[in-house]
């Protein structure tokens, strides 16, 4: 068990992604997974994960916290459920294959459209002022013409409506 305030940050950073019990002033003790520290307050970030399959945050102040208390070592199971934990939803990993094929069928629907489009690596550039990244949607269309990003964006929505992508 150490005493918080006697440890620096770089100790801090020992105690992340491991189940640990805080003592906080007046007694208080609270259990749960170091998600993080801040550096400058010392705050601590716990997560616990609920049975119902909900996961409940819990941030303690650096100036209350004396001291902190290894329960439990990360396992792999552990640690990726950390690592996700504030990841959008709608962030998913995809298959090369799949990519590849998103991509291939996106450019051949534009270049049938007359819309000129090239590849550089894995975007896809359109017109030389549009680029769209992986995987592919219009959420991941890019240009600094408002006007071509929002026309471009319909389109690329369109395609992947009509051919359910």
């Amino acid at each position: 068990m150490a005493e918080w305030c006697n440890t620096t940050p770089l100790e801090w950073q020992e105690y992340i992604n491991k189940e640990v019990k805080v003592t906080a002033d007046e007694k208080n003790e609270y259990q749960g997974w170091v998600l993080t520290t801040d550096p400058v307050s010392g705050n601590i970030v716990l997560a616990n994960f609920l049975e119902d399959g909900k996961v409940s945050i819990r941030a303690i102040m650096g100036h209350a916290v004396q001291s902190v208390e290894i329960l439990n070592e990360c396992n792999d199971e552990q640690k990726e459920k950390l690592v996700h934990l504030f990841m959008p939803v709608e962030s998913k990993t995809y298959s090369r294959d799949y990519l590849e094929n998103r991509k291939d069928s996106l450019k051949t629907w534009l270049e049938e459209n007359h819309i000129p489009v090239t590849e550089s690596g894995r975007t896809l550039c359109v017109a030389g002022v549009l680029t769209i990244d992986p995987p592919y949607g219009p959420e991941n269309c890019n240009s600094s013409n408002e006007i071509i990003l929002s026309r471009l964006q319909g389109l690329v929505q369109t395609h992947i409506t009509g051919t359910h992508l």
